[in-house]
């Protein structure tokens, strides 16, 4: 049986916004690549917010509504790249547990 250790997050959510998460001893197989890929695509569309967000910040003239936009979209990007990092560093503790059992 697969320990919760062994287990990916993946970036992204099942139905209600629950975890999904990846058995596999393949971190080439389909599924990891899309999930890599996911994590990238995720981790570059927070880059570019972030540096939207620093211009919307920067403009006198930004309302509410642009700012409510902007706090909810960075919301969505924190907590993406959260789970991004989560997942990395599950994975990277696996791997330290691996290598010290050799």
């Amino acid at each position: 049986m697969t320990t919760f250790n062994e287990l990916r997050l993946l970036p992204w959510t099942g139905p209600d916004g629950k975890p999904c998460f990846l058995s596999t001893d393949d971190n080439g197989g389909h599924m990891s690549r899309l999930a890599d890929n996911m994590e990238s695509l995720q981790l570059g569309m927070a880059t570019d917010l972030l540096n939207q967000a620093s211009e919307t910040l920067a403009d006198a003239e930004t309302g509410p509504d642009e700012l409510r936009l902007l706090a909810r979209d960075l919301t969505g990007a924190l907590r993406d790249t959260l789970r991004v990092a989560t997942s990395r560093g599950h994975r990277l503790d696996s791997r330290s547990t691996d290598h010290r059992l050799r």
